[in-house]
């Protein structure tokens, strides 16, 4: 296949004023998909990088224990603080789990070492717990093992300048989240033929992507993506197509943050596959699909909003797709994203 420049993602540069520098993602090339079954993967290939350091990824923080994140009470925010001395990297979807209510992360940030205690925007996972899980704690998240499927992952994307902090008129966006969670979950019950939903908690979306019906479904889509980065070592991203819709797509600034951000990324697109899955054959899938809905938002003004004082984030969006570009204070940008509605 003909490599071709997403031209999408290159007009999105502009939304970075700095956008030529040599650590910003640079407009990526659309290499050889992967499909299995329902699920087809492209690799978007590029350069970036430069001489920065790559961050750790919020699970590899949370492994380490050089990050704390903190219960405030509030539904819709909660606490992170670096105690390390390298940068972390926090994506909007990525799931904590513990504290009185399972969450879900609704913007990107970057946590400068020795950050101090920074409020996030959040959206709970899980309906109707207000207490301590078990051994868990109730003032703290111990692990972010799993991100939100893109299917999910849209309705948390603030549709406000919300602050640092908890997003404004929240109410019905956390609605839309319990109830795609409830979806989510009957749809991979009806489709695996098993239950998803755990006793302990039956609406945690966390629980569901534990449990062990769905991981032996889910092993198949590992597997047959198993060599998808070494296929592609200069990947910095991908883009994900279901049943012959694109879904979501994302690219980052280095090969190295890529490839620590995508098994959780894979885990998100497979199990979005899975809840989708027709018996109905799935035609190939053309690249000109792809390059079409990257180009949708063109001509959309983007908003603007401040997360934190180093990180910004530049969205656009319609009644179908968001695009958005995390930049941070010095103009980088550091990960760029698409998701359908």
């Amino acid at each position: 296949m003909k490599q071709m420049t997403l031209a999408g993602l290159a007009l999105l540069a502009a939304l970075a004023p700095l956008a030529t520098r040599a650590d910003v993602v640079s407009a990526p090339l659309l290499g050889e998909p992967i499909t299995y079954q329902n699920l087809t993967i492209f690799p978007l290939r590029g350069e970036g990088g430069g001489t920065a350091a790559v961050p750790l990824t919020l699970q590899e923080a949370m492994e380490r224990n050089v990050i704390r994140v903190s219960e405030t009470g509030d539904v819709n925010s909660l606490q992170v603080e670096n105690l390390g001395d390298r940068d972390i990297f926090i994506q909007a979807g990525d799931i904590v789990k513990g504290g009185r209510q399972d969450r879900v992360l609704s913007v990107d940030m970057v946590l400068s070492a020795r950050s101090g205690r920074i409020p996030i925007a959040t959206f709970c996972v899980e309906h109707g717990r207000w207490s301590g899980r078990g051994n868990e704690k109730a003032d703290a998240f111990a692990s972010s093992n799993n991100a939100l499927p893109a299917k999910l992952r849209a309705a948390t994307i603030p549709k406000q300048n919300a602050g640092p902090g908890a997003p404004r008129g929240v109410a019905e966006p956390q609605q839309q989240v319990w109830a795609g969670v409830q979806d989510m979950q009957g749809k991979l019950a009806a489709k695996i033929g098993k239950p998803v939903a755990a006793s302990p908690s039956p609406t945690s979306m966390q629980l569901t992507l534990e449990s062990d019906s769905l991981k032996s479904t889910l092993a198949a889509y590992e597997k047959a993506f198993a060599d998808f980065l070494a296929r592609t070592p200069d990947a910095i991203g991908y883009v994900a197509v279901v049943n012959g819709k694109v879904s979501s797509a994302d690219a980052y600034n280095s090969p190295a943050l890529f490839q620590r951000m995508w098994p959780k990324l894979l885990n998100a697109a497979a199990v979005d596959a899975i809840s989708e899955k027709s018996e109905k054959p799935v035609p190939p899938v053309s690249p000109d699909i792809v390059t079409a809905f990257l180009d949708r938002l063109t001509a959309t003004p983007a908003s603007s909003q401040q997360i934190s004082p180093r990180v910004t984030l530049s969205t656009r969006q319609d009644d179908k797709s968001i695009a958005s570009d995390t930049v941070l204070s010095d103009g980088a940008v550091i990960h760029r994203s698409y998701l359908a509605k």
